[in-house]
């Protein structure tokens, strides 16, 4: 037993003597190191460039976008909503602006929490008897009234 303990401070003592030329090689890199920071600044004028590109991105969009077609499709109307809206086929789109249109004249949007509407006896035909609807389930409640 005695054999195997100084066995194992022998590689103990070979460690820091390994750790020792490690130290001089990041001293032997340390002037490879300025030519590298030379470099960063060339690689920061390719950077300047890029936003020189993404100012052309917005370009494109100029063009004016072909809205979805089945966005776009005139839409039945039920009775219950056209008693808010209106009786005419209209788009989805339409359709999502009149009623914002006809709960920001009446003032149901909650005061406190804007996400939520407080129907009005129309509107609570529309939504299925429901007082108080999120704007996210509005979209789903009147998308029952169209065909």
């Amino acid at each position: 037993m005695a054999a195997k303990k100084p066995a194992a401070k022998k590689p103990a003592a070979k460690k820091p003597a390994a750790k020792k030329p490690a130290a001089k090689k990041p001293a032997a890199k340390k002037p490879a190191a300025k030519p590298t920071a030379a470099k960063k600044p060339a690689a920061k004028k390719p950077a300047a460039k890029k936003p020189a590109a993404k100012k052309a991105a917005p370009k494109k969009p100029a063009v004016k976008r072909k809205p979805n077609a089945a966005f776009m499709k005139p839409m039945n109307i039920s009775s219950t909503l056209a008693a808010v809206i209106g009786a005419a086929p209209q788009p989805r789109t339409e359709v999502t602006k009149k009623l914002w249109d006809y709960i920001k004249k009446n003032k149901l949007q909650d005061a406190i929490n804007r996400r939520m509407i407080n129907a009005d006896e129309k509107l609570r035909a529309v939504f299925g008897g429901k007082k108080v609807v999120s704007m996210f389930e509005m979209t789903k409640l009147v998308s029952q009234h169209l065909k």
